[in-house]
């Protein structure tokens, strides 16, 4: 199976000592996680357009104090991929299951980026599981503001794909073989430092979305949003959450947003701006992101 701890390179040292890939039949699909550590359950939720891969640098220090979870939401890596099932609502019940099926009761979640949308979701929904929230690097549909289409050059360069990926199917058409200038594009203007993320990874993440199945699943989770923005606003008037969480931003990225969004879903809300840090925190500063998720949790 392509994607799973055996087929990615360059792995940290030891890596695969600790940390196995696992396959998870729920209701509707086969989920794929990579499992590894000992202590209370921790799940790791990925960013588009990524998978599991991208907290590999942040999973070593955490598994020395949890059991970590890191999976592959439907559409994404060695999880199926459907043609349905894109809004935040249903990716939550899918993590659900899945904790269910791994033996989880109850854990505490961080989540980046897409992950942080469907963290707050599976804390929503499922209020009796989720004991910590840690967000990082995303807004809220139906909450957030989103910014115009047109604005200055500087904004358009970083929040075009909201616009391309909500396309019908012009996206497709025009992204297919050529998903290098696309999706490199998003790595390429997004950290703070150019080449933050190596182009071994960059190279992983776009032959994944190679495959037409994933690479219409990414354009999903966008072409979802309306729906998904529904669904966050009845969460929120069905009751803020009252469970700790911690809300990140990059210094050179969404900075404060994620604080202020939360704050808006939260009781219990603690902020944290990374210095130096562009969008793709778990790769760009993966020693700042684990210790600030160890001091929240533990």
């Amino acid at each position: 199976m392509p994607f799973t701890v055996a087929d990615v390179p360059e792995l940290p040292a030891g890596f695969t000592d600790t940390f196995t890939s696992r396959t998870v039949k729920t209701s509707q699909l086969t989920l794929h996680a990579v499992v590894g550590g000992d202590g209370p359950p921790l799940l790791l939720l990925p960013g588009w357009p990524q998978f599991w891969y991208s907290w590999r640098l942040v999973m070593p220090a955490l598994a020395e104090h949890f059991t970590v979870i890191a999976p592959d939401l439907r559409g994404m890596g060695a999880s199926d991929k459907p043609a349905s099932g894109y809004d935040a609502a249903t990716l939550a019940d899918d993590m659900a299951e899945l904790m269910t099926a791994l033996g989880h009761d109850r854990f505490a979640v961080v989540g980046y980026d897409l992950g942080m949308l469907v963290g707050y979701a599976l804390a929503a929904s499922h209020r009796d599981r989720v004991t910590r929230l840690v967000g990082a690097e995303s807004i809220l549909p139906g909450l957030t503001p989103f910014p115009p289409m047109l604005t200055d050059p500087t904004t358009n360069e970083v929040m075009s794909h909201f616009v391309i990926n909500r396309l019908a199917d012009l996206n497709e058409r025009l992204i297919a073989s050529r998903e290098e200038i696309y999706f490199g594009h998003q790595f390429a203007t997004k950290t703070a430092i150019p080449g933050a993320i190596p182009q071994y990874a960059v190279d992983l993440y776009v032959d994944h979305l190679r495959d037409p199945a994933a690479r219409r699943a990414s354009f999903e989770y966008y072409r979802t949003l309306d729906t998904t923005a529904e669904h966050v606003q009845r969460w929120r008037d069905e009751g803020l959450l009252t469970i700790p969480v911690l809300a990140m931003g990059g210094q050179h990225s969404t900075g404060t947003m994620p604080e202020e969004t939360l704050r808006l879903v939260a009781t219990d809300v603690t902020g944290l701006v990374i210095p130096g840090a562009g969008h793709f925190l778990p790769e760009e500063t993966p020693e700042q992101l684990s210790a600030a998720v160890l001091e929240f949790l533990r």
